[in-house]
């Protein structure tokens, strides 16, 4: 088969029908929702200074944000089977805006609570459309290039990632006063007042410049035709209920909802303590607690960069190897890299976690294709209990900043706390396996 002929399936038709411009609109959507993940990782650390919490409490941010993930992708996938692919698109577009102005009033009052109840209704939005857009990309064209096809739309996920990392350090950590959290401390109730109100407006700035995105491509997906797709088979089922014992009983679907829990997990924990990590590295070198932070999320810059073109890469490889097959040798990969990160530590630590997210590149599209691959009728309820497995990034991330906060004698406690990503990896890697062998 031809280069021309390959992209055409990978792309555009089914049945007869384009989905060119569909795929686009679509497909950023992607990059918008990579923005929000990747902006929002080092607010843990911004919150925790703004309010003086510990990494604990700033995970919160967290447990609200992938909370909505959790709560809303079921309710997601009803409305999709009443309504449509277009409707569920047009409704998480509506949440992730609201969500994003709420950060307005969330200033004004000046708490941590309302910031929580703002990232809780973004990610209800986001829910919708992860719920929508991936079993709609995997739907519209050639079922034997439905992973691949994913793999591509999922590419232009850390493109908005990094795009939120940039914006993060430079618009939000690099703008934030210089006092670090000891200094903080000390401070009397009007002079931290003062200066939480004046970080909080340097950090609600850029949100309010993403509603504006975001309205803007809701606008152009009204305006834009984005044709039904039909299931597989001719029989629908509208029972939620049988769906999810069908579901219940494919056991690479039930397998694939834990790994994919235990990747995101995985991802968000690399993704969120890369600052604290890089923060403890740099500062030991001499540097200034903001200088230290900024050039963490520097590396976590070239950490997505490498995440985003070993995406392409994959791509690639996927035409001559097997899916389960890459997806264990990219976890165990990603194994012998952590313990880099714990055994060794120091700038050699930060590169290991470079390496750690070139490796993740893979698995999120690969384990939500592979558990996608037989469902049928259930499409929409499947897609909706593999968004729910993200919760994965709420849980995780709270119990490796339980291990930073203690006060472990024998390594530095952020070094010992990748064991938790390195233990999702495990989990990955044996549904590779599993399912190379199949």
């Amino acid at each position: 088969m031809n280069t021309d002929q390959s992209k055409s399936r990978l792309l555009v038709t089914r049945e007869g029908v384009s989905y060119v411009l569909p795929f686009i609109v679509v497909t950023c959507c992607f990059a918008l929702w990579g923005f929000a993940n990747d902006i929002t990782n080092p607010m843990v650390k911004a919150f925790s200074k703004i309010f003086r919490m510990s990494v604990t409490d700033g995970t919160l941010v967290q447990v609200a944000f992938y909370g909505g993930y959790f709560c809303m992708a079921l309710p997601a996938a009803m409305f999709i089977r009443r309504h449509s692919f277009k409707s569920g698109i047009v409704m998480g577009l509506s949440l992730y805006a609201l969500g994003v102005l709420l950060f307005i009033p969330a200033r004004t009052m000046g708490s941590f609570a309302p910031f929580l109840i703002a990232y809780f209704i973004l990610t209800c939005g986001l829910s919708f459309l992860e719920t929508t857009a991936n079993p709609y990309i995997l739907l519209m064209g050639d079922p034997e290039t439905a992973t691949r096809r994913l793999t591509f739309a999922q590419s232009f996920n850390p493109i908005g990632s990094l795009a939120g990392m940039f914006v993060a350090m430079n618009f939000i950590q690099a703008r934030l006063s210089p006092l670090d959290t000891a200094q903080r401390a000390t401070l009397d109730d009007a002079s931290f007042e003062a200066l939480k109100q004046s970080d909080l407006s340097v950090l609600v700035h850029p949100y309010a410049m993403l509603s504006v995105v975001i309205i803007a491509l809701l606008v152009v997906l009204l305006l834009v035709k984005i044709p039904a797709v039909k299931q597989t088979t001719g029989k629908k089922q509208v029972s939620i209920l049988a769906s999810v014992k069908r579901l219940w009983a494919n056991k690479p679907y039930r397998n694939g909802v834990a790994a994919q829990f235990f990747y995101v997990g995985a991802q968000i924990t690399c993704w969120t303590f890369i600052i604290q990590y890089g923060t403890r590295v740099f500062m030991a070198e001499g540097m200034s607690e903001q200088a230290a932070e900024v050039l963490s999320q520097r590396y976590n810059i070239v950490a997505m960069v490498s995440f985003c073109l070993m995406r392409f890469v994959n791509i690639y490889l996927m035409k001559y190897f097997k899916p389960g097959r890459l997806l264990a040798v990219f976890a165990a990969l990603a194994m012998l890299f952590l313990l880099g990160v714990i055994l060794v530590g120091g700038r050699t630590g930060m590169y290991c976690l470079v390496a750690v997210s070139a490796c993740m590149s893979l698995m999120f599209p690969t384990i939500y294709g592979i558990a996608l691959g037989g469902v049928r009728e259930d499409t929409e309820v499947g897609s909706a209990g593999l968004i729910m497995a993200i919760l994965g990034g709420s849980i995780l991330p709270a119990l490796q900043a339980m291990i930073i906060d203690s006060e472990v004698q024998f390594m530095p406690a952020v070094n010992l706390s990748f064991v938790v990503p390195m233990v999702c990896f495990v989990v990955v890697m044996l549904y590779g396996l599993r399912h190379s062998r199949a």
